[in-house]
């Protein structure tokens, strides 16, 4: 209780933004129930009776994508728990008084970032990227890309609220690209731990998970103008970050600088000769296996 009323605006804020959460799904779920292709994928299920040499070749592409679904979903859910991990480093390496903001934080920002990149940001993302032949081709309906004569894709603008005809692949998609957009969010966390208010972490995440992440992204995974400097400038093959070592670690890193460099040193970590005091982590154990 304590805890709850000295963070009263924050959870207004929380409230709120679970409140507009509410009423869009309200809004995607009908759209969904009258335009989806094919939200269960269940067409790519196996057909019974006489099998043809084309029937046998389509039942043989089918368990192909269903095996693709199902290890882009193992990724994504590995790449999910980073979030348990970052909570404990950062939880383990504070002060046992702001353990339990530091915990919340860390777990708030996963719901607030999938939640803006559900209504805005996987939109901008992957808006342009069209379809994506190892999960079924369905992404093709993501075709709207705000271009740059003589440069390439700076956003896209298909798949707000994942409105539209849309099918498995297209959701596969949508949450194996949402984890990564929350790692990103997270990684700043650590970097104003013990100092940053509650109510100001929502608000940074909701806006990084909305602008932020998905116009770069966009740029490099989603089909945008750095992705496509090798064939608009004949550099090689233009951007290529296979795992996230630029959209997610450097754009995590930049945020958290930031951060850090806006909100300053913890109070009390200085002397007045400008000498450093140390604040050992309450639970070193906890931080080890976060790691």
């Amino acid at each position: 209780m304590k805890f709850l009323k000295q963070h009263k605006k924050g959870a207004f804020i929380i409230g709120f933004v679970l409140m507009l959460a509410v009423l869009a799904l309200l809004v995607a779920s009908d759209v969904h129930t009258k335009n989806a292709a094919d939200p269960t994928g269940i067409s790519y299920a196996a057909v019974q009776g006489s099998q043809t040499l084309q029937k046998v070749a389509s039942t043989a592409n089918k368990a192909l994508f269903g095996a693709n679904y199902v290890w882009i979903m193992i990724c994504a859910f590995m790449v999910f728990f980073f979030q348990c991990g970052f909570a404990m480093v950062e939880t383990g390496f504070c002060r046992a008084k702001n353990a339990a903001h530091t915990m919340t934080m860390n777990f708030m920002v996963f719901l607030v970032g999938a939640v803006g990149y559900f209504l805005v940001g996987f939109a901008l993302q992957m808006g342009g990227s069209g379809g994506n032949a190892s999960l079924g081709g369905g992404g093709a309906v993501l075709n709207g890309m705000v271009s740059i004569p003589g440069l390439g894709g700076i956003f896209g603008y298909k798949g707000f609220l994942l409105n539209g005809t849309y099918d498995a692949g297209v959701y596969a998609l949508f949450f194996f690209q949402m984890v990564f957009m929350d790692t990103t969010v997270t990684i700043p966390t650590g970097a104003m731990a013990e100092r940053v208010k509650y109510s100001a972490v929502v608000i940074t995440s909701f806006f990084i998970s909305m602008f932020l992440y998905p116009l770069f992204a966009n740029w490099v995974w989603g089909g945008g103008w750095l992705s496509t400097l090798g064939k608009n400038f004949a550099l090689g093959h233009g951007v290529v970050d296979f795992a996230g070592s630029a959209v997610v670690h450097s754009m995590g890193g930049m945020l958290a600088l930031a951060g850090a460099l806006v909100i300053g040193p913890r109070i009390g970590k200085f002397k007045k000769d400008g000498t450093s005091r140390a604040f050992p982590g309450h639970d070193i154990p906890m931080a080890i296996i976060g790691t």
